[in-house]
């Protein structure tokens, strides 16, 4: 089975800086982390691979310095690792990120299980999954916290839902965007440490890549941040003193005097 990981390069909570002239997010020189839900895809690509066989290949666009999330990747057990990496994909939204993705796993070919995380922590969509599922025309299912069989071709997995779960079957080839309930990723080896050091990783380019100019980077990215702040920290508050009884009779009179009335008529 030819398995491919999508992982992402993301800021600290606390390092996240943004330009203020794109108003997007400056990864440069910022201490970064692999997303923290591409971990458990990690790992149950990894699972998969134990128990069917194949290959694991890692992939993820952004700077050079993404490579070292590849590394990571390298360090848990994977077989192979590509970095997208050109100016011409700066600023993607999720739709130019979805469009690249999925290019380059068409350039590796014979693909049949796509493993991600079920968002990204620096922006929340959860959108890059079902994006590259679609782009590939195959078959996806987000929020996975199971995989229950893969056996004739197809694929069972439970769904975790707000309340409850659905058990869903599909076809392969499929992508499946996992949750955290799935799993509990591996710590790299010695082993694996040393040999992420010595991987050869390459750098795809949009020249390698059977894409359109247009649909990449800003130019391509039909959503765009017009403007970025921080919000004011919330100031004043009133506190109410007294008994039980009192406190309440005046909160629900300030609550009144603003127009909001939760006093039984």
């Amino acid at each position: 089975m030819k398995i491919v990981v999508c992982v992402k390069q993301v800021p600290e909570t606390a390092n996240v800086r943004i330009n203020p002239e794109t108003n997007t997010l400056i990864r440069e020189g910022v201490q970064s982390i692999v997303n923290p839900f591409d971990m458990y895809a990690l790992e149950e690509a990894l699972r998969v691979r134990e128990k069917q066989g194949g290959t694991v290949t890692a992939l993820t666009m952004g700077p050079p310095q993404a490579a070292d999330v590849l590394r990571e990747a390298v360090g848990l057990g994977v077989d192979d690792a590509v970095l997208l990496s050109d100016r011409a994909f700066a600023g993607a939204d999720t739709l130019a990120t979805a469009y690249v993705l999925a290019a380059a796993i068409r350039k590796i070919g014979g693909v049949d299980l796509v493993f991600m995380g079920r968002q990204a922590i620096d922006g929340d969509t959860g959108q890059v999954g079902p994006g590259v599922a679609e782009n590939l025309g195959i078959p996806h299912v987000t929020d996975i916290r199971k995989i229950e069989r893969i056996e004739d071709g197809r694929l069972t997995v439970e769904r975790l839902l707000e309340d409850g779960i659905a058990r869903l079957r599909l076809p392969l080839p499929a992508l499946l965007t996992v949750t955290k309930e799935i799993n509990v990723p591996r710590l790299p080896s010695l082993k694996g440490k040393l040999a992420a050091r010595k991987k050869e990783i390459p750098t795809w380019k949009a020249a390698d890549l059977d894409v359109k100019a247009e649909r990449l980077g800003l130019d391509g990215s039909p959503t765009q941040v017009l403007r970025i702040f921080t919000p004011p920290k919330p100031s004043g508050g009133k506190v109410f003193k007294g008994t039980g009884a009192e406190t309440v009779d005046a909160l629900l009179t300030e609550l009144a005097s603003g127009g909001i009335s939760l006093r039984k008529k």
